[in-house]
C-alpha cells in the first residue's frame, strides 16, 4: 500500500493550530508557547511528518544541498574525495546530490546539477574542460575543485602538489638503479592535466635523462582493462621501471607483466599513484605517492562552505589554492 504523503496542512489541522505556528516549530522558533509545542511535536511524532527540505530551501533562498560531480563513482581516488566530502556536509548540515559524470558530457552533468538549485558545487574529474570552465565561471553558484587544481587559478581548488610528487616518486626509482623509466597515464594527463607528466620530466631532467617517446604510454581511461592490454607494451620497450598515474592501472600492469615472466622487482620496479588498497593486493605491494585524499575531500567541502556563507564566522582566510602533503611509501615493487 502507497504511503500517504503528510503535509503540514495535516499537522496544522490535528494539532488545531495554524500551518505558521507548525512552521516555528519545526524550524525551532522559541516564540511558541510549550503547550503548544508540545501538542505539535505529538502530532509531527504521530503522523510521521517529515519537513520538505525543498519547499523550506526555496522560502529560505537556501536549498541546504550541494552538488559533487564525480567522474566515475567506481574509481578509488574519487570515491575517497567523496567520503570527506560527505563527512564534513553532514557536520555544516548540507544534504549531498551526488552525480555521476562517466561516459556523460561533463557540462550536461554539471547544468542538470545547477538546475536542483544547489547552494554550492564540489567538481572532480580529471581535468577541466573548456565547456565546463564556461558554465563555472557563468554561474554564481559557489564552486570548489577536488583532487585538481585550476591551472588558470580562478577557480578555488585542493589537491597536492602533484608535480613535486611524482618528481619525488620517480627520483626513488632512480636512487634503486632504474635507467629506463617509463611513464603511463590517461590520456589528460598528457595534454590537459600535465602536472604529474611534468614531475616524471622533472625528475629524469635533474639525473641527466631524456624523456624517451618510446616509454610514454598513453591509455583512453585509467582502469583495470587498459592496463593489461598496455603491459605487453611495456614490457617489449626495454624500460626498467615504471611511474603510474592510477592504481587500477599500476595493478594491471604489474599482474600482466608478472604474466610475461618479468621479476618485480628484479627485473622490473614500479610506482603508482593514490596508495589506495589495491596496493597490498598484489605481490610485492606496490610502492606508492600518497595523497591523503579523504583530507583534501574534507577540505574542499570547508572551503565550499564558507563561499557558501555558512561557516565564515570564524574569521579563516579564504584559501584559492589549497595545496596537502603528500607521503611516498617504498615497498617490495620497487626495493
Amino acid at each position: 500500500m502507497e504511503k500517504q504523503t503528510v503535509t503540514i496542512y495535516d499537522v496544522a489541522r490535528e494539532a488545531e493550530v495554524s500551518m505558521a505556528t507548525v512552521s516555528r516549530v519545526v524550524n525551532g522558533n522559541t516564540n511558541v508557547r510549550p503547550a503548544t509545542k508540545k501538542r505539535v511535536m505529538e502530532v509531527i511524532e504521530r503522523l510521521d511528518y517529515r519537513p520538505n527540505a525543498v519547499a523550506r530551501g526555496l522560502a529560505s533562498k537556501k536549498t541546504t544541498t550541494v552538488g559533487v560531480i564525480i567522474p566515475n563513482v567506481t574509481n578509488l581516488f574519487f570515491s575517497s574525495l567523496a567520503l570527506g566530502i560527505d563527512d564534513v556536509a553532514s557536520m555544516y548540515g548540507y544534504n549531498i546530490i551526488l552525480a555521476n559524470a562517466d561516459h556523460k558530457a561533463p557540462e550536461d552533468v554539471l547544468n542538470n546539477i545547477l538546475a536542483k538549485q544547489v547552494d554550492g558545487v564540489v567538481y572532480m574529474g580529471h581535468y577541466i574542460p573548456d565547456t565546463v570552465r564556461q558554465e563555472i565561471e557563468r554561474s554564481r553558484t559557489p564552486f570548489v575543485l577536488a583532487g585538481l587544481t585550476d591551472p588558470e587559478n580562478k577557480i578555488p581548488s585542493v589537491n597536492i602538489d602533484y608535480t613535486q610528487a611524482f618528481k619525488d616518486g620517480v627520483e626513488k626509482l632512480i636512487t634503486k638503479g632504474a635507467k629506463k623509466i617509463a611513464f603511463l597515464a590517461a590520456k589528460p594527463y598528457f595534454d590537459e592535466n600535465t602536472d604529474r607528466f611534468d614531475g616524471y620530466k622533472a625528475a629524469l631532467s635533474e639525473a641527466g635523462m631524456t624523456v624517451d617517446e618510446q616509454l610514454l604510454f598513453k591509455v583512453q581511461d585509467t582502469r583495470f582493462k587498459d592496463g593489461y592490454k598496455v603491459a605487453e607494451d611495456i614490457a617489449k620497450s626495454g624500460a626498467d621501471a615504471l611511474a603510474v598515474v592510477g592504481d587500477e592501472l599500476a595493478v594491471t600492469v604489474f599482474n600482466g607483466l608478472l604474466d610475461r615472466g618479468i621479476r618485480i622487482p628484479e627485473d622490473f620496479q614500479v610506482m603508482t599513484s593514490n596508495n589506495s588498497p589495491l596496493v597490498n593486493l598484489v605481490r610485492p605491494h606496490l610502492s606508492s605517492i600518497e595523497p591523503p585524499l579523504y583530507d583534501m575531500g574534507a577540505v574542499s567541502m570547508r572551503i565550499l562552505t564558507k563561499l557558501m556563507g555558512k561557516a565564515d564566522e570564524d574569521g579563516e582566510e579564504l584559501t584559492q589554492r589549497a595545496i596537502l602533503p603528500h607521503e611516498i611509501h617504498e615497498r617490495g615493487s620497487s626495493l
